[in-house]
């Protein structure tokens, strides 16, 4: 989908444009096992953060489990999921955006 900010939320609103999706932001425990440059991770306790579309919120955990591990990070622990409003487009498929990962000892 390739529309500017404001037409695809106006869009989605009022009905135009039509998703499967749910948004979601997700708040996972767990554990960075490999560093990453790319997310400036650490090796050791930590949380990951996402924005998500995804059918359910079952399908919002696998999400993030699935990237969690890609960027080498295991959850561990408690999954927060809030339904939040979304700053990218859904797409065709589940997917997550704006990923931040925060460490901190045990």
């Amino acid at each position: 989908m390739n529309m500017n900010l404001s037409d695809w939320k106006l869009k989605l609103r009022y009905g135009k444009l039509t998703t499967d999706f749910t948004h979601y932001t997700i708040i996972a425990d767990g554990k960075v096992v490999k560093n990453n440059a790319d997310y400036n991770t650490s090796l050791g306790p930590a949380f990951m953060a996402m924005k998500v579309w995804a059918k359910d919120i079952d399908n919002a955990n696998d999400v993030i489990v699935a990237v969690g591990k890609h960027l080498g990070f295991n959850v561990a622990g408690k999954l927060e999921v809030f339904k939040t409003d979304p700053q990218q487009a859904p797409k065709d498929h589940p997917y997550g955006y704006d990923i931040n990962f925060t460490p901190y000892d045990n």
